[in-house]
């Protein structure tokens, strides 16, 4: 069960000490608070963890400081959707909202590989005005003699360059709990020109110990991905680790599903599942369409198929796309055959927004349909 409190209730509150208390005598249930100050108040929730059905919906409702209580109805309790539950499907961070109902792109580099790069890079995200953008300084390879990534060596200058272009977020991969502080210690000593979101590949979408970690942290969001061997229900509780430990800042990566069934494409893509995730979840879902087809190649219609399955996935109502891209694929040291050309970017965001406007206009004709 969670009990969703009164707005501004802090933890010092008496009616939050005594809540504190009436919850304390229940015998078979402990309880976890999860606090969020959002931009105007602070948000508080309490997760009832045990025996809850000898528990009446109304009662709690009747506690102080309680302003509405919800029966955990599915498995994911703290970001599923459950009966009754009116809570926000998103986020805030760094200035972007990140929801159910909105759409982003982050379009860069797969690897960090040179400043001239990253720097062409994110100067043709602001000419197009775009305020995402991936950077990967972390990257785990198949090899152990491939390119692993710059490491934290090269933060303080893709930051500095984030903050030169007006980048908010950066979505960027973490292989171990300590590459988060060296992310925070780059922020901290470039002064915070942007933000960053933390990714956990899918290679670590069971990596308890590392979802743990990332979990306990609340001040960075993250993007986790699906695992590509495993169910989708098991690539779902990855993420509840991350919110049962405080952070529910999450958003849902679909990548594309590891078998031959998909060939010729790099993996299976899995963007249909885009509607179930957010019928499952209150999470904003993801989509990754250059790590799905894992190259540029053209069909007789004169459009790559990364521009179709992206717009698969939109049409779906997907919320955020990272993609590839990268100023000389030739030279990039990850996964140069699938980059995009940066002067195929105004193509490519404008084909998004014509899938958005029909995933808007599907939902008008829905809302009519409903009427009926």
């Amino acid at each position: 069960m969670i009990l969703i409190l009164q707005a501004d209730l802090g933890e010092q509150s008496p009616i939050f000490q005594q809540l504190l208390t009436h919850l304390r005598g229940f015998s078979g249930i402990h309880f976890r608070v999860h606090q969020e100050q959002g931009a105007e108040q602070l948000l508080s929730e309490i997760y009832l963890i045990g025996d809850t059905k000898q528990l009446r919906i109304e009662d709690m409702e009747a506690l102080p400081g309680v302003e509405h209580a919800i029966r955990v109805s599915r498995e994911y309790r703290m970001l599923g959707r459950h009966s009754d539950d009116q809570r926000s499907n998103g986020f805030e961070y760094n200035g972007v909202r990140f929801s159910q109902d909105n759409l982003h792109v982050f379009a860069g580099l797969c690897a960090v590989d040179t400043h001239e790069h990253v720097e062409q890079m994110l100067r043709a995200l602001q000419e197009n005005g775009q305020v995402c953008t991936r950077m990967g300084a972390y990257k785990p390879r198949t090899s152990p003699y491939a390119f692993q990534g710059h490491g934290k060596s090269c933060l303080p200058w893709v930051f500095d360059l984030a903050g030169k272009y007006g980048i908010r977020v950066i979505a960027m991969e973490i292989l171990h709990e300590s590459h988060m502080d060296e992310i925070r210690e780059a922020l901290e000593m470039t002064g915070h020109p942007t933000g960053v979101m933390l990714q956990i590949g899918t290679r670590n979408t069971q990596n308890f110990e590392l979802l743990k970690a990332v979990g306990r942290q609340q001040e960075l969001p993250v993007l986790l991905k699906r695992g590509f061997g495993i169910t989708l229900e098991e690539s779902l509780n990855a993420a509840e680790y991350l919110a049962s430990e405080g952070n529910t800042k999450v958003v849902f990566g679909l990548r594309g599903m590891k078998t031959n069934l998909g060939d010729p494409h790099r993996n299976f893509v899995d963007f249909a599942q885009v509607p179930v995730v957010k019928r499952l979840t209150r999470m904003p879902v993801c989509i990754d369409p250059s790590h799905s087809v894992g190259s540029r190649d053209v069909g007789p219609d004169g459009i790559m198929d990364v521009f179709h399955v992206t717009a698969q996935g939109v049409v779906a109502g997907a919320n955020m796309i990272l993609v590839d891209f990268h100023p000389d694929p030739a030279t990039a040291l990850v996964d140069g055959p699938q980059a995009l050309l940066l002067k195929e970017l105004p193509w490519f965001l404008e084909d998004v927004r014509l899938a958005r406007e029909v995933y808007e206009e599907r939902r008008v004709l829905a809302a009519a349909q409903s009427l009926i």
